[in-house]
């Protein structure tokens, strides 16, 4: 294979994935006008829902605007030597391997940063205010832009920094030390993301003596969950689109409630929805998804230590010097089609665990008010309630609402 067939498989690829999610969202916008089912008939009164439809078309014509503008701007970066360019200014300032890459990856973080960020800035200050949805300050979203760029470099550059040592030391032994490495890292995140990263955008506190604290301590006691920590979260510093989450393992599980679910929702409800999160933990969901996403990144890193000596798939991108941070670019579009399928698989593995969660929380509370707050979430969100079924096979990681109810209701 020459470098121009491998740089034209590239593109391929670039383009091939673009058309295919196009299509499938093609596909969904066509039921977006479609008949509401009557098992979900009380789940919007008509002002909200001709509000709703207009939601999703908005939202669609601007992916549809910034997912062509990506695609234009990663095809102009290939045709134009775009990785050449910036190898050679990383290269300019430094001789050493791993300062070269994080200039390299640095300048291309920053520059899709910025040229993003108008787009960002629209859909939060424009269509999000437009429907109702968004509480965030401009101060608030630069400053969240800002601290989202300085984690990026501090955490990815020092992952990115001891996986090119261990290639440097290693040889192409170096997945086996980075696959370690990754796993660690995901590992510590599990256990302490609450406690270390959210509190940089996020104030937590811990859940008020009351009515609903009695309300969920009651039920943690009936199921056997030992439940120590439970906090709520400032959602609404950006948005009043509720939601609640489980995280960590051990000692270092919590439940965190956003406060516009506490606002939006009856105590049962509340309740309903935490009874929920809690299957996910006694089904071992937790641990599943942090098995299975550690296996795919071991897979990753080995196919990538199968390529990443080729001088071919720097020759492709027009850079004279193979190296680790060109075969990593390289890679990852080749890696495209089976991320694509990965990504379908633990779609359909995490459909299956919402299920399974949504019977525990009938099993141990009651159906009614789970069902009831879904149906909330989904009026408050302006959820769609009649996604094409391809659609919700490709990008769904948790059912549609009807399913979820058919699925309370039947078994």
């Amino acid at each position: 294979m020459t470098a121009t067939t491998l740089f034209y498989i590239f593109i391929a690829i670039l383009v091939i994935s673009f058309i295919f999610d196009k299509i499938i969202d093609t596909l969904n916008s066509k039921h977006f006008d479609a008949a509401i089912p009557d098992e979900l008939s009380d789940v919007y009164e008509l002002d909200v829902y001709k509000k709703s439809q207009s939601y999703k078309k908005v939202n669609a014509t601007f992916s549809n605007r910034t997912s062509l503008f990506s695609l234009l701007l990663t095809l102009s970066f290939f045709f134009f030597d775009g990785f050449k360019f910036v190898d050679k200014f990383s290269r300019h300032y430094s001789e050493n391997t791993i300062i070269i890459a994080l200039i390299f990856f640095g300048v291309i973080l920053i520059g899709s940063s910025l040229l993003t960020l108008p787009f960002s800035y629209y859909k939060t200050f424009v269509i999000e205010e437009k429907f109702g949805f968004n509480k965030s300050t401009k101060t608030t979203f630069f400053i969240d832009k800002i601290k989202g760029i300085l984690m990026t470099i501090v955490l990815g550059g020092g992952i990115l920094s001891a996986i090119i040592w261990f290639y440097q030391v290693t040889g192409n032994q170096f997945w086996i030390y980075a696959w370690g490495l990754v796993s660690t890292f995901s590992l510590l995140m599990n256990l302490f993301y609450s406690k270390l990263i959210v509190p940089l955008f996020n104030k937590q506190t811990p859940l008020e003596e009351g009515e609903l604290k009695v309300a969920i301590e009651k039920y943690a006691q009936k199921v056997g969950f030992t439940l120590d920590n439970i906090f709520v979260i400032d959602g609404s510093k950006r948005s009043t689109k509720a939601n609640a989450y489980f995280s960590g393992f051990g000692s270092q599980k919590r439940i965190t409630l956003f406060d516009t679910l506490i606002k939006d929702l009856e105590i049962d409800e509340i309740v309903a929805v935490l009874a929920h999160e809690v299957g996910h933990y006694k089904r071992k969901h937790v641990v599943y998804n942090f098995i299975a996403s550690n296996l795919l990144t071991g897979l990753t890193f080995y196919l990538f230590s199968l390529f990443i000596d080729a001088p071919l798939l720097s020759d492709a991108l027009g850079v004279t010097t193979p190296s680790f941070h060109i075969g990593l670019i390289a890679f990852g579009v080749l890696y495209t089609p089976i991320s694509e399928i990965t990504g379908l698989l633990m779609n359909i593995l995490s459909r299956k665990f919402e299920y399974q969660a949504d019977n525990f929380a009938k099993e141990t509370f009651n159906k009614a008010s789970l069902i009831s707050s879904l149906k909330k979430l989904s009026t408050n969100s302006l959820s769609n309630l009649t996604p094409h079924p391809a659609y919700v096979f490709v990008h769904y990681s948790h059912p549609p609402l009807l399913k979820r109810i058919q699925n309370l209701k039947n078994n």
